[in-house]
């Protein structure tokens, strides 16, 4: 398998759009910690519900017009008029459905709380849609560092400087609704004022059937992937308590911080990347199998990781009333770098014509899922993460495995960068358990955090550092792409030639 990866439009498309990403995690991780400690488990578990209702509702409003401007390959002004118009018109149907339904939402759930949230929430319906065909614009320009800044920007103004204060000032659950209201607001605003389109109504034109089949597609894979999503907080919701439910969707979202780190650097760029080489299948292949590989070899271990030290994050985090989540945490971090293959392996199907296909086949998992929660969800949020988790792992597996024959790759090739993320996770979890145990007698989080986090990064580091070559081609290649620095990491690399050409060939690649 020869190593050709993202050129060097895609890999500076990516650079941004990850340190975008890192700069919002930070933001979250302080604003979400701050909120979590001064709020509690109940009043988020509210806030989740109206979040449960505001994502099915956002997939719908936005239909997926103005996904259909990022997969055309030459774009004409009546497209993004047509996408934009019917964006709106669907946002303001979904607002007006949705403030209409919340009082039957809120008994569903048994919690009246949620009825002014969901009515508030259902705003952003509007907003969302609004900026859609602008977001899509920024990236299928490359223009990650804009969108990025966007995403930074909006998050600082809703959640660090109108959320946080008003829960401070003791507003409860007001503080995360105006939160989440002003994110949107200032998403539509900036979006529009950077990458400014036309916006005079077109209700119908020569292509709009494309964009109406695309759409289509777009809206029922986002249906189904709400409910592979948010199976077990519906559930949660109302089988168990707001309380129950805000200690598993807090872990949910501290569990998804690393992935989504990944994804939203990787999706959007290799989306768009893919887009371009949708008629070029090898080095489409190429790519993702690179990708995959560096995700079994780097990441499955950082997850493992993360997965032990779980319950020393939530207590140091939040703090005592919030260690109920600590188990649930370890659960769902387990699964997450399924989630990270299901991601980047969603966007090939798209990019091969393969569009119905990750709706179709993620049908019957929607079906055993919601089996599977309703009946282990009453014995406690520990079995609905259980479930979680591996529903993850069974959308990778389906996915990635459509993928594989879709660009004709073997899976054979794949199994030594498994073994090699195996090895590299086995050696961090027994540095992780050493650490805790050295430190139990103490009972301190954060001396418990620092050891383990010691011992993973020493162990582990000392192998690789020595015998380099257990890494493999494919995963320094990639780390390489993005860091050429580290180019002297190749020589110590025992390749043959047969090897070492290709690897040189995509170094030196230059554009997508």
């Amino acid at each position: 398998m020869s190593t050709s990866g993202l050129g060097r439009s895609g890999v500076a498309a990516v650079k941004w759009s990850a340190l975008s990403t890192v700069l919002r995690f930070a933001l979250q991780l302080l604003a979400q910690v701050v909120l979590a400690r001064t709020l509690g488990p109940d009043i988020f578990g509210v806030f989740a519900i109206g979040m449960v209702v505001l994502t099915f509702a956002s997939f719908i409003s936005g239909f997926g017009f103005s996904w259909s401007l990022l997969q055309r390959e030459v774009l004409r002004e009546e497209d993004i008029r047509f996408a934009w118009t019917w964006q709106l018109i669907v946002g303001i149907a979904t607002m007006g459905a949705v403030y209409l339904m919340a009082p039957w939402l809120a008994e569903y759930f048994k919690e009246p709380r949620a009825q002014v949230a969901i009515e508030w929430l259902s705003v952003t319906c509007l907003l969302s849609a609004a900026a859609a065909p602008a977001t899509y614009l920024l990236q299928r320009d490359l223009n990650f560092r804009t969108a990025g800044l966007i995403q930074v920007g909006s998050y600082a103004a809703g959640y660090v400087a109108v959320g946080v204060p008003m829960a401070l000032l003791g507003w409860g659950l007001d503080a995360l609704v105006a939160a989440w209201l002003v994110q949107a607001a200032v998403v539509l605003v900036a979006s529009y004022a950077l990458k400014p389109h036309a916006v005079r109504p077109l209700f119908w034109y020569g292509d709009a059937a494309l964009a109406v089949g695309t759409g289509r597609a777009v809206f029922f894979t986002n249906v189904v992937n709400w409910l592979l999503n948010n199976l077990d907080r519906v559930l949660i919701g109302r089988l168990l308590s707001a309380h129950s439910l805000g200690l598993y969707n807090v872990a949910y979202n501290l569990a998804t911080v690393p992935n989504s780190l990944l994804l939203g650097a990787l999706q959007p760029a290799f989306l768009a990347a893919g887009a371009r080489l949708q008629n070029e299948l090898e080095r489409l292949g190429r790519a993702y199998f690179q990708m995959l590989a560096t995700i079994f070899v780097l990441v499955f271990p950082v997850f493992v990781f993360l997965a032990l030290v779980s319950p020393d994050l939530v207590r140091l985090l939040y703090g005592a009333k919030w260690t109920d989540a600590g188990l649930v945490l370890g659960i769902l971090f387990m699964g997450m770098p399924a989630y990270v293959i299901w991601g980047i392996s969603t966007p090939v199907l798209w990019n091969t014509g393969r569009k119905y296909h990750e709706s179709a086949l993620q049908v019957p998992l929607v079906l055993g899922g919601a089996l599977a929660f309703y009946l282990l969800a009453p014995q406690g949020i520990e079995m609905a993460a259980l479930v979680a988790s591996l529903l993850l792992v069974l959308r990778a597996a389906v996915i990635g495995t459509t993928v594989f024959r879709a660009l004709r790759l073997k899976m054979a090739e794949l199994w030594p960068h498994i073994g090699r993320g195996l090895l590299l996770s086995a050696m961090c979890a027994a540095s992780v358990i050493g650490g805790q145990h050295a430190v139990a007698r103490f009972d301190l989080p954060l001396l418990s955090l620092a050891a383990s986090t010691l011992l993973a990064l020493l162990v582990p580091g000392a192998l690789v550092v020595a015998r380099p070559q257990l890494l493999g081609d494919q995963a320094v290649t990639m780390v390489i792409r993005f860091f050429p620095a580290l180019d002297r990491l190749l020589s110590r690399f025992s390749l043959p030639a047969s090897a070492a050409a290709p690897m040189a060939d995509s170094l030196s690649e230059q554009r997508l």
